[in-house]
């Protein structure tokens, strides 16, 4: 017990004295993650409305696939990229493995269908109340799908909020294609987990620390903003 709260003491002392292996740590999570879920936004977040939009044969299992990928394990994502990336893959000549590219990749792959499936869902509400309307005027598909994101704003930030919090927890698919260089590659999610079987338990705390209270953030918006929407 002493040696954990001597353990906690020293993660507070790192927090506070701005660390600068902890801020470089940090920094890097924050910038992996909100590109990421900023690259995935923009490409699934158009698609999801799309999709609620747009009938077409097969539609249902692509919904089906969709809502399936949200329980993909992500070392199995971070497999498919080092596949991809490895230097006898697709995309090897690239040279994006073992870098932050490779990790904001994977975390794309990941956080696209959680946008997707919040924003069909709530495109599909949207649809149902006002779709009448825009078929009535002949709008065109890609305006009326600008219509209803533009009307779903709150659905939108809660899909971002839940891709951003889902990137910044992850640690499989990062450290697979990642491979947890200091100074480099080195998130909090991954540093963990080294530091800890280090035995380094003062820079996991902190770190750890630092990540429950985005983590506790980002649910936080999230929760109020889902509030607010049924409460209007």
């Amino acid at each position: 017990m002493q040696d954990f709260s001597r353990a906690l003491q020293l993660a507070i002392h790192l927090i506070l004295s701005g660390d600068s292996e902890l801020r470089g740590i940090v920094l890097l999570s924050l910038s992996v993650s909100l590109s990421a879920a900023a690259i995935a936004f923009a490409i699934a977040a158009p698609l999801g409305a799309g999709l609620a939009l747009r009938a077409f044969p097969g539609r249902s299992a692509v919904i089906v696939v969709i809502n399936g990928l949200l329980g993909l394990p992500p070392v199995v994502i971070g497999l498919a990229v080092y596949i991809l990336l490895s230097r006898s893959g697709p995309l090897g000549a690239a040279g994006l493995l073992f870098t932050p590219d490779a990790m904001a990749i994977a975390q794309i792959i990941l956080t696209a269908p959680i946008i997707m499936a919040l924003v069909h869902q709530a495109s599909e509400e949207l649809w149902t109340e006002y779709g009448d309307t825009l078929r009535v005027f002949g709008t065109s598909l890609p305006r009326s799908v600008w219509i209803i994101l533009a009307s779903a704003r709150t659905a939108l930030i809660t899909a971002f909020l839940a891709a951003f919090g889902r990137a910044i927890a992850e640690v499989g698919a990062i450290i697979v294609v990642g491979g947890n260089i200091r100074g480099y590659t080195r998130t909090m999610t991954t540093a963990i987990a080294l530091e800890t079987s280090r035995g380094d338990l003062p820079l996991a705390l902190a770190l750890g620390i630092i990540l429950i209270a985005l983590t506790l953030t980002v649910s936080t918006a999230a929760f109020w903003l889902g509030r607010r929407k049924s409460i209007g």
